[in-house]
């Protein structure tokens, strides 16, 4: 451990990090039943969460950026996508002025039951939140903006020393 950080830092990193991983479990569940309620394995139901939230953000994404978020191989990518595209949950389409860039679209299907499963526990997080100062969920955003950061960083490093 460095020495330079005070004990109650690195206390409160733990705690901090316990209660991030025990919100992915629970969130990597939610993906999980998504899945089940959808039809798909897991990875294709994150990928669809994945093209979803970036459509919804104004920045739909390309197999190559997905595959990116994801984790995958360009010949698993595929393989998703076909499935995917064979279920009637996303179109391919080319939207750019160069041609050969596919944009990744979700089908309405795909965000009426995202809306209707998520809904309720998006409205109940809501509320939560709703609770706190605006600054504070400011200041929140940056500090887990800044811890993924560290991570990432560190995720790079070893993907150079492979």
């Amino acid at each position: 451990m460095d020495e330079s950080v005070p004990s109650g830092v690195a206390a409160q990193r733990e705690r901090l990090t316990e209660e991030l991983r025990a919100y992915g479990a629970s969130f990597t569940e939610l993906g999980r039943r998504f899945a089940a309620q959808m039809g798909v394995h897991s990875t294709d139901a994150f990928a669809l969460l994945e093209i979803a939230s970036a459509e919804a953000r104004g920045v739909p994404l390309s197999p190559a950026l997905l595959s990116g978020r994801i984790s995958l191989s360009s010949g698993a990518m595929t393989a998703l996508l076909n499935r995917l595209e064979r279920a009637g949950y996303v179109i391919r389409t080319r939207e750019h002025t160069d041609r050969r860039i596919v944009t990744l679209r979700s089908t309405p299907q795909v965000k009426e039951r995202a809306d209707a499963f998520f809904g309720p526990v998006n409205a109940r997080q809501d509320a939560v939140l709703s609770q706190h100062p605006p600054e504070l969920l400011h200041q929140l955003e940056a500090v887990l903006a800044q811890l993924r950061s560290t991570l990432d960083t560190q995720l790079a490093r070893q993907a150079e020393d492979i």
